[in-house]
């Protein structure tokens, strides 16, 4: 077809008190990979949701075109009818119910009001064949991995004979070969003649995939770059996105390492449900004063139940093993007590386990030590307001007022109270299990520098991490894990993508040998 599959044109949303979308264009041809980016608040999701229809016609300003026609969506169900169908982050699955129960429900292949399961499940294993994922069309969705719950997500569009599929951070939660797989898939829809809208925070990913990218930048459109021809490298992009070159995306440190603060001895940790089955391994490590320290490994390596597990024994059974704190054995088997010896541990999820979101950002902030804003036992809500003030300040929060819900704010600013929390609670110790997920460049490299001054302060950091590069190049020493060990140690000016994987093959090979 001649011109493109979609035009969205003088596109504004208005929200009380902000322009979200000013003026934004956005172009995307047919049987082409198109990536949206930009910093978080940029506007991307909610151009996607006016797109979508979950913003109707009427509460925007501006024209959309669909295969050359002028589209007014009422809602979801206007722009499914024509084929657009949206991938949100968090999947839109009910995890009790079958691959072919989520895949057809509200949808279902039905005769005389009765559902024809022979159909149902032959139209299911087609499907399931198309997105290549090997699991019974009776499967439970709750049991399987993030990455098989996008490919249902895919083939749950696919039912519904979809021509522009919208995916907003579908690697966000997928370890690398996860990814992988999902990228491919998506160039084979490409060849299919199914166009994307790909939204992601991973700039290596969109580079390898996109035909097309579009940068937005507090709302309005900075530019779309044409890569067919000409790749775009991911400078410009991130130029795009922060309005600035970035020389670094990490801080230069200066590390000022002290004594050993925190040191865990023969730690064992058993399954929680499998109690039978060790899952941490006898392992032990080291923090110093000062000093970041990084866990590496794949996902399933045990990193997170490591640190739940040391973290007042947050995760597992029969757990076993010593923890010190500036060489003295601490006890540390509440949250309660870990926290009082000085160790803090911000989730990975802080949606559902780091911020309580339909509160506002002052009291996540003062959550973990409520007695610093009491008084004889009572909340001071003037010291709580003004204690909320101070951290907001000295972590640039970007915020209407700490009397914001949560739930409002971008990620990397969610991001922060989390951070601001376990400040507030005075730690000595910080384990942050991928404290950057989910968030778009500039406001990582704010991350950054705020772990660079905790460690700077003399406090210990101890970095779980996905993305290698971030391991690189922001820790003093890093740690490998596999299958419930660490498999290797290594000061970072030793350390490099391709030592860390070999260690992770190397000592996988030799557990099944």
């Amino acid at each position: 077809m001649s011109g493109p599959l979609l035009e969205m044109r003088g596109i504004i949303k208005r929200f009380p008190g902000v322009n979200a979308l000013d003026n934004v264009n956005l172009d995307v041809g047919a049987d082409t990979i198109h990536a949206v980016v930009g910093e978080n608040g940029a506007g991307k999701s909610t151009l996607m949701k006016v797109l979508s229809g979950v913003y109707p016609t009427g509460d925007y300003e501006g024209e959309i075109r669909f295969d050359g026609q002028p589209r007014r969506f009422r809602g979801i169900a206007d722009s499914e009818a024509v084929g657009i169908i949206i991938i949100h982050q968090e999947l839109a699955l009910v995890p009790q119910l079958s691959i072919a129960e989520n895949i057809f429900l509200g949808n279902e292949i039905a005769q005389g009001g009765v559902i024809d399961w022979g159909r149902t499940f032959a139209r299911t294993r087609e499907l399931l064949a198309k997105v290549g994922l090997h699991e019974p069309p009776t499967a439970l969705v709750g049991e399987l991995g993030m990455g098989k719950q996008q490919l249902v997500e895919i083939a749950k569009a696919l039912s519904k004979k979809v021509r522009l599929l919208i995916l907003d951070e579908p690697t966000a939660s997928l370890n690398e070969s996860d990814s992988d797989a999902l990228l491919n898939l998506l160039l084979e829809l490409k060849a299919q003649g199914i166009a994307s809208i790909l939204i992601s925070h991973k700039l290596g990913e969109i580079t390898r995939v996109a035909d097309a990218i579009t940068v937005l930048r507090d709302g309005t459109t900075v530019e779309t770059m044409d890569c067919r021809e000409h790749a775009a490298s991911e400078e410009r992009i991130v130029r795009g996105m922060v309005g600035r070159d970035m020389a670094h995306r990490y801080p230069q440190r200066s590390p000022r390492i002290g004594d050993v603060l925190f040191e865990v001895r023969d730690w064992r940790v058993h399954h929680p449900q499998h109690p039978e089955r060790e899952h941490i391994m006898g392992v032990g490590l080291s923090v110093r004063r000062g000093e970041i320290v990084g866990i590496a490994g794949l996902m399933g390596a045990g990193r997170t139940e490591f640190a739940m597990s040391v973290f007042g024994r947050s995760w597992g059974r029969r757990i076993s093993g010593s923890v010190h704190m500036h060489g003295r054995e601490v006890d540390v088997s509440t949250v309660g007590k870990a926290i009082a010896h000085g160790i803090a541990y911000a989730t990975e999820d802080r949606k559902d386990a780091g911020l309580v979101l339909e509160q506002d950002i002052r009291r996540n902030l003062s959550l973990a030590r409520l007695s610093g804003i009491a008084r004889h036992g009572v909340i001071d809500d003037a010291l709580d307001y003004r204690t909320a003030q101070q951290l907001r300040e000295s972590l640039a929060i970007r915020c209407s007022s700490v009397d914001q819900r949560v739930l409002n704010l971008s990620g990397g600013n969610q991001q922060k109270v989390v951070l601001g929390k376990w400040l507030f609670a005075q730690p000595e110790l910080l384990i942050l299990d991928e404290p950057t997920r989910g968030i778009d460049v500039g406001a990582k490299y704010e991350i950054y520098t705020l772990i660079d001054r905790l460690a700077g302060e003399g406090k210990g950091v101890l970095m779980i991490s996905s993305e290698l590069p971030e391991l690189l190049g922001m820790c003093d020493r890093i740690y490998v894990m596999n299958e419930g060990r660490f498999v290797a140690q290594m000061p970072v000016h030793e350390a490099s993508q391709e030592r860390i994987m070999h260690a992770i093959v190397a000592s996988g090979s030799s557990v099944h040998a």
